[in-house]
């Protein structure tokens, strides 16, 4: 596969992950009741894709490029990053919710927003350093979560006073940041110049954070129901057997 055809897949997949972003904040800025039952419904099924993508897609295919201690170490500082990223993160809130002079928590709903598109960009390309078909099913998995995320952040934006069309390009620049992002690590090395396997592995504890600590908490708080049984873990299981069908069929017919 040539160079070219390379980037024009980090290129596209890439600006496919940002556009579920905005998919997410337009729908807000069109009709509240349907982003909140497309929340509703994205939400758990994110869970379940991320899930998979790094349990059936992710770790295996870091463990085919380095040792198996590299990978589960990668993966452990993949998620203690993220855990001291968003503890930062609140602090720098606390730290400076008195300032009168502007509302702070906009810039930090904003950068917290970009930051987040940058990561996910960076684990589509290291996912397409592996190759073709861990990029586009890492894709599904990035989109997936993308929707409820993007509505909740949109939201925020709104209730702090930003105005629709200032919520809009926000998000469209946000959204970009996944593409560069992905740009610039695609553009940095290639297999032989970048230790892939050791990054597969921190993408996949990015992605296996923010499933086990913001999205499932959510879910279980939100939760009205005492069934064991309801919408919320089948679809959280629909996520999990989609992606994983997903990887068979780009395993076994699309070829690098």
């Amino acid at each position: 596969m040539t160079i070219m055809a390379n980037y024009g897949h980090i290129i596209l997949f890439s600006l496919i992950g940002g556009l579920f972003s905005l998919i997410g904040a337009v729908v807000l800025l069109s009709r509240n009741s349907l982003a909140e039952k497309l929340a509703l419904y994205a939400t758990p099924f994110a869970a379940g894709s991320l899930l998979a993508a790094v349990f059936l897609d992710l770790l295996p295919e870091g463990l085919h490029e380095a040792a198996a201690a590299t990978v589960l170490q990668a993966a452990l500082a993949g998620i203690i990053v993220f855990f001291f990223a968003e503890r930062f993160l609140h602090w720098f809130h606390h730290h400076h919710q008195h300032d009168q002079t502007k509302d702070p928590a906009i810039s930090l709903i904003i950068t917290g927003d970009v930051i987040h598109n940058a990561l996910d960009g960076i684990v589509i390309a290291a996912a397409f350093l592996v190759s073709v078909p861990a990029g586009i099913i890492t894709t599904v998995a990035v989109a997936a979560h993308e929707i409820p995320q993007e509505i909740g952040d949109a939201g925020l934006l709104l209730a702090r006073g930003l105005r629709r069309r200032t919520v809009l390009i926000v998000n469209i620049f946000s959204a970009l940041a996944t593409t560069v992002a992905a740009l610039l690590t695609f553009t940095l090395g290639s297999k032989e110049q970048l230790p892939i396997g050791a990054l597969i592995g921190l993408s996949a504890g990015f992605l296996l954070y923010i499933a086990m600590s913001d999205i499932i908490p959510e879910l279980h708080e939100k939760s009205r129901s005492k069934r064991l049984f309801n919408l919320e873990p089948i679809l959280l299981v629909a996520g999990i057997i989609v992606v994983g069908i997903l990887i068979q069929i780009a395993g076994s017919f699309i070829t690098e």
